[in-house]
């Protein structure tokens, strides 16, 4: 059986914006609620993989050298490119882009921010990356170091749900999450699961 571990990184420095391609600094709290999580599955894990962007790499790559794993960086699992909303609040967007804010955050599937990344391309590459580590891991425990709207879509991969469900999804700082594969059936363990 696989086992895979979902986490979100964790709080960043300049508060919340909307990052994407953005490559900011954890907070000291953002990475010890990171920790936190490794700590609970770091004697289960038998690789990480992570996006590339140092809020997920750097803890990543710290954890693999503790735990003697091997640390992958895979571009796929980096966030959606949101162009012109890079580096803005939600307060920004909205008065900004009114409409197109509303609608986003309804439903994304056929919507693109200004000069970003569509979420069919975004789609495309996460769901890339889940058939890939399907295909290639069984019996093995893997954990993912990744963004908000890149694990939105492995749990819509995960669930066979439609992009629209996963704006029902409470997404967090250091959002654990957990599914397991076996047989080639995918289910969802757990979403946001606290750790003390």
């Amino acid at each position: 059986m696989l086992t895979i571990d979902f986490l979100r990184h964790g709080e960043l420095e300049g508060g919340i914006k909307y990052r994407g391609c953005m490559d900011d600094a954890l907070t000291i709290q953002g990475r010890e609620s990171m920790d936190k999580v490794w700590c609970a599955v770091a004697d289960k894990v038998t690789q990480i993989i992570s996006s590339p962007l140092r809020r997920c790499a750097v803890p990543a790559k710290d954890w693999a050298k503790q735990a003697g794993l091997v640390c992958q960086m895979d571009r796929r699992l980096q966030e959606l490119a949101y162009g012109d909303w890079e580096g803005l609040t939600p307060a920004d967007i909205k008065r900004e882009y009114p409409r197109l804010f509303v609608a986003w955050r309804k439903d994304p599937t056929h919507l693109t921010p200004p000069h970003g990344e569509s979420m069919h391309d975004f789609s495309r590459r996460v769901f890339s990356f889940m058939d890939e580590l399907l295909s290639t891991h069984s019996d093995e425990h893997v954990l993912l170091v990744t963004h908000s709207g890149t694990m939105r879509l492995m749990l819509a991969y995960i669930l066979g749900a439609p992009i629209k469900s996963t704006r029902h999804l409470m997404m967090p700082y250091a959002c654990w999450s957990r599914a397991q594969v076996e047989d080639g059936h995918a289910h969802l363990v757990f979403h946001h699961r606290l750790v003390g």
